[in-house]
């Protein structure tokens, strides 16, 4: 067995130990959200769904600063669990499908030290969660949570956290044939109101989800990033930037006879960018400039070879950049970004953002401008516990679209056209406790 292997059994099962201090607090929380949405995608067609995520998670505290948390979740979309069918009164048609969404136990100040110790089902939100992040923004918000073992060492000058996660099991001996990712978040703390990142990140899969794909057999994707944020006067600012590394083993190669494999690797950066300035006034109006870059890598065209680089791959994002050819899954693009947001009163905010997209790597001679998009947006507080949220989008396609590889991390097309003007419309109400 592995030095890691040890490693991880020992701290599990010293955790388990330690779990058994006496009960001290329970506390119970949740959150029902609910929003509907209305998508005009032009040649791709109507969608229009009423979507609810439904929470609903206990703590409780031991001695020994010893804590357990509990969370149970159920998202659906309004209609697909009705549990009768109305034609003949057949009471069968609902499903269960509540989820254990987060299910951990945490030790905080290990042994007298600042370690805390985090094993079990858990959400990962690194950073501005730009790479890694819990898939809760905008439309279809499922959740993203990590069976995870999480180490973090923090004081008043650094954060430091080591992550191992199962992303995938396939039973075979340990690591063999399953899909894991490691990873190191650094955070210095000690400039007034700034924070500044680094960070490594990689994705283990071994005859997984992206190998498969591919028809290859394992894959080695390695991510390395800097990130520096924080607030000067009335500026703010966030800038990040990432390189991958790494590549996919026995993909078949382009050679007529059946032997040979393809040189596929990972080797490109992204960016992620932004400033903004917040006046000095009672509607405290911000302006803010965004810029982001996702490399679209180096396809290979040739009828005689299949060697290629990849596009930048987004992981597990929790970042948009459009309303509509982004699930937090764009790639291959470059968007520039423009806003303008201000607290009208007390309870309501107001947002206006312009957007314009384009290919970084062109596929064929379509040209590499995707669209402009522009966007206006309402958050209503209503009480310290409800919001109610309400928005408008607007897209104008381009000549780009018609062949715009910049789908799913890069890998797919865009199944629109450059005829294409989209709209969306949403409505929605959150309560949290």
């Amino acid at each position: 067995m592995k030095f890691r292997t040890l490693l991880m059994v020992a701290l599990i099962a010293g955790l388990g130990g330690v779990a058994v201090a006496e009960l001290q607090n329970v506390e119970i929380g949740g959150s029902i959200r609910i929003r509907g949405n209305y998508f005009n995608m032009d040649s791709i067609g109507d969608d229009s769904f009423i979507e609810q995520r439904t929470r609903l998670n206990v703590k409780a505290d031991f001695t020994q600063e010893v804590s357990a948390f509990i969370e149970l979740d159920s998202y659906d979309i309004w209609g697909e669990d009705f549990r009768s069918w109305y034609l003949c009164g057949n009471d069968f048609r609902g499903e269960d499908n509540i989820d254990l969404y987060q299910a951990y136990i945490e030790a905080r100040n290990l042994w007298g030290s600042p370690l805390t110790a985090r094993v079990g089902r858990q959400e990962l939100a690194l950073g501005n969660q730009f790479l890694v992040g819990v898939k809760d923004v905008s439309a279809v918000f499922p959740g993203q949570s990590f069976d995870a073992l999480r180490l973090t060492f923090a004081n008043d000058m650094v954060s430091i956290d080591a992550i191992a996660a199962k992303l995938a099991e396939n039973y075979g001996d340990f690591g063999e044939d399953d899909v894991d990712f490691y990873a190191v978040y650094g955070s210095y703390l000690g400039i007034e109101d700034v924070t500044l990142d680094a960070y490594w990140m990689f994705v283990r899969d071994d005859e997984g989800v992206l190998a498969n794909v591919l028809a290859g057999t394992t894959v080695d994707l390695h991510t390395v990033g800097l990130r520096g944020s924080g607030v000067i006067g009335g500026f703010d600012f966030e800038l990040e930037a990432a390189y991958q590394f790494g590549d996919i083993d026995d993909v078949p190669s382009a050679c007529p006879l059946p032997f040979g494999s393809a040189d596929v690797d990972f080797d490109e950066f992204a960016i992620n960018a932004e400033v903004g300035y917040t006046f000095d006034a009672s509607w405290q109006p911000r302006i803010f400039a965004r810029f982001a870059y996702f490399g679209g890598g180096d396809p290979d065209y040739s009828l005689f070879s299949n060697d290629y680089t990849m596009p930048f791959n987004r992981l597990f994002s929790n970042v948009e950049y459009s309303e509509f050819i982004d699930q937090t899954a764009l790639s291959n693009v470059m968007a520039y970004t423009i806003g303008l947001q201000a607290l009208v009163t007390e309870a309501l905010e107001m947002k206006v953002v312009g957007s314009y997209y384009q290919v970084e790597q062109e596929y064929g001679n379509v040209g590499d401008d995707l669209g402009w998009e522009v966007g206006l947006y309402a958050d209503y507080q209503y009480s310290e516990d409800l919001v109610v949220r309400a928005g408008y989008s607007h897209f104008f396609g381009q000549d780009g679209l018609d062949a715009a590889l910049i789908a799913d991390n890069g890998l797919n097309f865009w199944p629109g056209n450059s005829e294409d003007d989209y709209d969306y419309v949403f409505l929605e109400t959150e309560i949290a406790f």
